[in-house]
């Protein structure tokens, strides 16, 4: 009997060859390799494949804009309020108990966090459903892709999947590991994250952008840990040319749609499926190691043995920048704390807590690195850290 897959390989290469983004690419030099835009793209940005889908995305990153704005503000002045009522300063470091009973009843606190939770499982149920509905096409487009360049990819599908690894972060289905389109799924989920700001890739060109270099200039190998759908990857590798760049995720299907989309814009970067913990490289091989949102989805554990990884795989004078990780640790006051709990609770971010906690200063200190602040990504009165291994 003839598999649905096979019978779709036919229309699905007629569908991918001839697609709008595929033309507008080879107008521009960009490599032609299999594309299912059927909505074609704007730059780099692909429009999700169904003008109905397209139009409830727009609403509910338009949601995510109120509840991140005008509701916000109305939950974090609630907050102050409930404190000042109870002889705490907004500014105090209060017992997590203590603030969850406080607040956890609180009818507006309660609408900032439900809005926010049902408006994230609404964008992933209706960017996974639309992957299912496409389902053939997206296979035959990452099929196509997976053993082509101009980068490398390497999947190992029999690897040990921790178990911290596959909790659905956030929300999304499936998490990382899970789902076949997760790639897929976490672009586009990720653009309403960032409220219509990153469509271009623009707010991971600038971090790549903002990422130090060692104080001797030398940058012949760079790794992004965590690489998800691999924008930041991307972006070293825009930055630096010439070096050897590579992304490595749990998440086979991460790394699968990040190839493929590096592919579609000619960008040469290498991902690989590894952990971050058990990366594989050599002894002293990169010059800089950078993250970007790795630290608060790992377990407690993990983000210890990623230092001691990171410490093994870096040269003397080589860079860590895990973007995420300010200089200054956060403390849980009053509505921060309450934030952090129900954020923990009810969106799904499992070791935010074990993140908090972590006074990564002084685990990288102990690790044989010098810890500063990182004058580029400067906002208000911090700033991500960079560490330079000491030789």
């Amino acid at each position: 009997m003839i598999s649905r897959r096979h019978l779709f390989a036919g229309t699905a290469a007629a569908i991918l060859v001839p697609s709008f983004a595929q033309l507008a690419r080879a107008a521009t030099g960009a490599h032609p390799h299999a594309d299912f835009a059927p909505r074609g793209t704007i730059g780099r940005w692909e429009r999700l494949p169904e003008l109905d889908l397209q139009s409830r995305d727009e609403f509910l990153t338009s949601h995510r804009i109120w509840l991140n704005g005008d509701l916000k503000k109305a939950a974090e002045k609630r907050a102050v309020e409930i404190l000042t009522a109870n002889g705490f300063r907004p500014s105090d470091e209060i017992p997590l108990a203590r603030t969850i009973a406080l607040m956890e009843n609180d009818p507006v606190l309660a609408q900032n966090a439900y809005q926010y939770v049902r408006g994230q499982q609404q964008m992933w149920r209706e960017l996974q459903m639309s992957a299912y509905a496409n389902a053939d096409a997206l296979l035959s487009e990452m099929d196509a892709n997976d053993n082509v360049g101009p980068g490398r990819l390497e999947l190992n599908p029999t690897m040990h999947i921790p178990p911290y690894t596959a909790e659905e972060i956030h929300n999304q289905p499936g998490g990382y590991v899970g789902d076949p389109f997760a790639g897929y799924i976490y672009y586009h989920g990720t653009n309403n994250f960032w409220m219509r700001r990153n469509d271009q890739d623009e707010l991971h060109k600038a971090l790549a952008m903002q990422t130090p270099v060692p104080a001797d200039g030398r940058v012949r190998r760079i790794l992004d840990m965590g690489c998800g759908d691999g924008r930041l990857t991307m972006g070293l590798k825009e930055r630096f040319p010439d070096a050897e760049v590579w992304g490595i995720d749990v998440g086979g299907p991460m790394v699968r749609f990040a190839h493929t989309r590096a592919n579609q814009i000619g960008n040469g970067a290498n991902f690989a499926q590894r952990l971050a913990e058990e990366s594989k490289f050599p002894d002293g091989h990169f010059d800089i190691v950078t993250s970007f949102l790795l630290f608060h989805e790992v377990s407690g554990p993990a983000n210890k043995a990623i230092m001691d990884e990171t410490a093994r795989i870096l040269r003397p004078g080589g860079v860590f920048y895990p973007i995420e990780i300010r200089d200054n640790r956060p403390k849980l006051t009053g509505y921060h704390g309450f934030w952090q709990w129900w954020n923990t609770r009810w969106n799904y971010e499992v070791w935010m807590m074990d993140h908090v906690a972590t006074d990564y200063p002084a685990e990288l200190a102990g690790r044989g690195f010098t810890v500063s602040g990182n004058p580029a990504s400067k906002a208000g009165a911090s700033s991500n850290i960079m560490a330079v291994l000491q030789g």
